[in-house]
């Protein structure tokens, strides 16, 4: 199963260059989120989303079809 951006370890650089070479427009944004934001601020950002990750199915996450809707 393919890992999702939060569950590379971002303190371990071989992880968190793996990380930004999978989801490089994901890892963008976190580093711009976090010049904008306090370090607080971020990490409660971070924590949330890492959670919120969690709830969903991970089929859900790694669907590989593209499915169209029709009447």
């Amino acid at each position: 199963m393919k890992k999702s951006f939060y569950d590379f370890n971002s303190s371990n650089p071989q992880e968190r260059q793996e990380r930004n070479q999978l989801y490089p427009e994901l890892a963008q944004f976190h580093i711009a989120l976090r010049e904008e934001l306090g370090e607080e601020e971020y990490q409660l950002f971070y924590k949330a989303e890492k959670e919120s990750i969690r709830k969903v199915p991970a089929a859900m996450l790694y669907q590989n079809t593209t499915k169209w809707i029709t009447a």
